[in-house]
């Protein structure tokens, strides 16, 4: 399933997307109040979606509602880095170093934006981009193994991790970089974790007004989903609505020579295989 918040007639609903339609849930009397319910009821609401929808007609098209972030205000937004060889080694070259284990960093909840909403600069001289699969925990989750591991999803979307490189490195932990307001843009939607077969064979890119600056697949990750929710469920627990930012591959930005940093009125679109894309442009 494709499951959106989306914005219609001025007021903020949920639904099922299919195809070019929307079935809207509240209309249908689902008895969930929001996209996060869903995601803490797992399967047993999916189940219920199914059952709710059949035979439904369709109450929107897809052009007629502007989509929201599905998850707007996730408990926690975790992004690893340096997760793709050929990006490490960008890393390298900029003087990044190495770590012996999973790199990982916060950004802020109140970074999350919309899928096709503006990205704001901020103070910052050094906007880049970032394409990246993320994965939406779906139930409570500590101390997770290769056997149970998959069972803690709940489905994947579109992340853009923007980051402000000059900000960056002004803390080890990168969160100030990694965290200003509109820099998580997330969706377009979220599709459930039956829906993607092997979520390490996803064809992801980024393009910056039409030119494509990224693309690998997310079977060139070097430490796996798998292993990453086991790290960090090992330190932590994750919960419901979590969302985990699983790497970026090489071409950002930064890396690039001479570097090329995002401008007022540049477009970014990022996209991964199966899932769909997110569109933002940087404001002036």
């Amino acid at each position: 399933m494709k499951l959106a918040r989306f914005r219609i007639n001025n007021e903020i609903s949920f639904g099922l997307i299919q195809g070019q339609c929307v079935i809207d849930f509240n209309k249908i009397n689902l008895p969930y109040s929001d996209l996060q319910e869903i995601i803490q009821n797992g399967k047993e609401a999916l189940d219920v979606i199914s059952q709710f929808c059949a035979g439904k007609s369709a109450h929107y098209k897809l052009s007629d509602i502007t989509l929201l972030a599905p998850v707007p205000r996730p408990g926690k937004f975790l992004a690893i880095g340096m997760n793709y060889k050929k990006h490490e080694e960008e890393a390298d070259r900029l003087g990044v170093e190495k770590r012996a284990y999973q790199t990982w960093f916060n950004k802020q909840i109140t970074c999350v934006n919309d899928p096709f909403g503006i990205i704001d600069p901020g103070v910052t001289q050094q906007l880049d981009y970032e394409v990246e699969l993320g994965v939406v925990i779906g139930k409570k989750s500590k101390n997770l193994t290769q056997e149970n591991v998959r069972d803690s999803i709940f489905g994947y979307l579109v992340v853009n991790d923007v980051s402000a490189r000059d900000w960056q490195f002004h803390t080890p932990t990168f969160t100030m970089g990694k965290s200003f307001d509109t820099h998580g843009p997330i969706g377009p939607w979220i599709v459930t974790a039956d829906e993607i077969k092997d979520p390490q064979k996803l064809e992801l890119r980024c393009y910056v007004n039409g030119e494509l600056r990224q693309s690998n697949n997310t079977s060139e990750m070097i430490h796996s989903i798998n292993d990453q929710l086991i790290y960090l469920s090992t330190a932590f627990t994750l919960e419901p609505g979590d969302i985990i930012a699983t790497g970026t591959p090489e071409g950002v930005g930064v890396a690039m020579n001479p570097q090329v940093f995002l401008q007022k009125g540049d477009i970014v679109k990022c996209e991964i295989e199966n899932i769909g894309f997110i569109e933002n442009r940087v404001s002036a």
